[in-house]
């Protein structure tokens, strides 16, 4: 059957356009999160991952720093005895080797933490 053969079909009046309709409009990143949507909650979580993963890491190279101190001395029993002048060699281990490091991890950590939040941040600000 072609086009014209067919029957017409129901026609349909229109008065008026659908004006109740909600539009759609980009909405910054800030509203998201202050509103606690679910796009804010998933910028958030990402942000929490991403300071997560950072402690973990420095928290993985701790233990093995202060765990290896032991290790050390338990397998090489002849070093505990060692004095560098009037220290022993433990002490001194943990006085120029353990605390510089922990210290060392720790400024490492808060500025790393600044910059991942300082990114969320410039993420939140462009959106």
């Amino acid at each position: 059957m072609s086009p014209a053969q067919r029957p017409p079909s129901e026609r349909v009046r229109v008065t008026a356009s659908r004006r109740s309709a909600p539009r759609h409009t980009a909405r910054p990143v800030a509203d998201e999160l202050s509103d606690q949507t679910v796009l804010g909650e998933i910028y958030v979580r990402g942000l929490m991952r991403a300071q997560l993963r950072l402690a973990l890491s420095l928290l993985l190279l701790a233990v093995l720093l202060l765990g290896g101190v032991p290790v050390l001395f338990a397998m090489l029993p002849q070093t505990r005895t060692v004095t560098l002048g009037p220290l022993p060699l433990p002490w001194v281990t943990l006085g120029l080797v353990v605390y510089p490091a922990i210290v060392i991890s720790a400024r490492y950590y808060v500025r790393a933490s600044e910059r991942l939040e300082a990114a969320f941040v410039d993420v939140v600000g462009r959106g």
